[in-house]
């Protein structure tokens, strides 16, 4: 998810692929499958009982054929697709760690490369949308980040680890978007295992440095794009540093 060197197809190759993905329904598929899912195996907390999804097998892989038949179409509003490849990248991460359990990390199945970020497990093609064969770095640098210029999806997608933002107990749709993704960000500057918020001197998640870039858009500084969602609120002049990111699967225990 967060090697950002690994994903080098070029924005040409990216558009040739997208266009042989047959495009989905005029009228946009609900994710009613999937939060009845997330609410039996996720709690609160974002810690996921992947045992439970393994017996719900059926359910989770008639909910990925849904998405796989029904690309975005163009008459789909934006938030109906962006909506669409949050829910998608989670869900095939939830899928991709099922196909894989039991494991301790989901760094646990990097390529043999991984180390110069080359066959990293967000690289693996393992999920077809339409015809193309695709990775979870496609759908989130690719698609996510590219297409829908909001920040705040970091916190909507989940690594199948203990220091990302907790997986949403519910699917994401686009009547709910935009409140969601704001409780989201609040609830993951209020967790202080991810960020320990102080005026002066905050220890944040290395999510905020890996992506900096989509943290200072628009002349906003990281700073000011946090205080926005943050319980305290940062000093303009604070020193940030960067919490060690904890790549433990978050399993219910």
């Amino acid at each position: 998810m967060k090697t950002i060197i690994s994903c080098l197809l070029s924005a040409t190759l990216f558009a040739s692929c997208l266009s042989g993905i047959p495009k989905g329904k005029s009228k946009a598929i609900t994710h009613e499958t999937f939060t009845k899912l997330l609410q039996k195996n996720v709690n609160d907390k974002g810690f996921v009982n992947y045992k439970a999804f393994i017996k719900d097998s059926v359910a989770l892989n008639n909910y990925l054929t849904l998405l796989s038949n029904n690309a975005p179409a163009n008459s789909w509003t934006k938030n109906e697709k962006f909506a669409y490849w949050i829910n998608a990248y989670n869900a095939y991460t939830i899928k991709l760690i099922t196909n894989n359990y039991p494991i301790k990390s989901i760094k646990d199945l990097q390529g043999n490369n991984a180390v110069i970020f080359i066959n990293t497990v967000w690289d693996k093609k393992f999920f077809k949308i339409g015809n193309i064969t695709m990775t979870l770095n496609t759908i989130e640098h690719k698609i996510l980040r590219k297409k829908f210029n909001d920040s705040r999806l970091h916190f909507a997608i989940n690594c199948a680890s203990y220091s990302c933002p907790k997986l949403l107990n519910s699917a994401y749709e686009a009547a709910t978007l935009d409140a969601q993704l704001t409780q989201q960000a609040k609830d993951f500057l209020a967790d202080t295992d991810k960020n320990k918020v102080t005026a002066s001197n905050p220890q944040l998640s290395y999510i905020f440095k890996w992506f900096n870039g989509d943290f200072t858009k628009n002349g906003m500084t990281k700073i000011e794009f946090i205080n926005q969602y943050s319980p305290v609120k940062i000093n303009s002049d604070a020193n940030l540093d960067y919490m060690t990111y904890n790549w433990n699967l978050n399993e219910q225990q």
